[in-house]
């Protein structure tokens, strides 16, 4: 079975091999903010990119803001805009494109194509949320993001054969 990934993935691999990235234990919220020539700050507020400072909520655990980070960096290189003068519609599409950015940018297909899961979906869980440092629910939801995206490369696979 060949994977075709989207632009997406291959815009978020080639972010991290730009990066010198290639696998989930150097994936540190920190150590890209510092390649990046940015600066952080842990406030007590919602997490935000404002002027090359990310500010990230330090009410939430290290899973937690390392996926808000995904979201936020979203919204700092691929959108346009000040959302507090944007339209309802358009917020709800940079949000909706900002949440699907973190789940590939926080799990990158790249990375998950070279490993090896368990025969058990609960422990293939467990193996994305540890390896990856995202919180349960996320690494549920990404697998099933990824689960999919294979299910229809068989299906057309099976298709074209016929």
């Amino acid at each position: 079975m060949k994977y075709q990934t989207t632009l997406l993935e291959d815009w978020i691999k080639d972010f991290y091999y730009e990066l010198g990235i290639f696998y989930p234990h150097q994936l540190d919220m920190l150590d890209i903010i510092y390649r990046l020539g940015l600066s952080v700050k842990f406030m007590d507020i919602s997490s935000r990119f404002y002027d090359d400072v990310v500010i990230i909520d330090e009410r939430l655990n290290k899973s937690e803001q390392w996926q808000e980070f995904g979201h936020e960096f979203c919204h700092d290189k691929r959108h346009e805009g000040n959302q507090l003068v944007l339209s309802e519609e358009f917020i709800k599409l940079q949000e909706y494109q900002a949440t699907l950015f973190a789940y590939h940018f926080c799990v990158p297909t790249f990375m998950l194509l070279k490993m090896e899961f368990p025969s058990s979906r609960g422990q293939a869980i467990e193996l994305i949320s540890v390896t990856f440092n995202v919180t349960s629910e996320f690494a549920e939801k990404r697998l099933a993001m990824f689960e999919n995206k294979i299910n229809s490369a068989v299906f057309y696979e099976k298709i074209y054969k016929c």
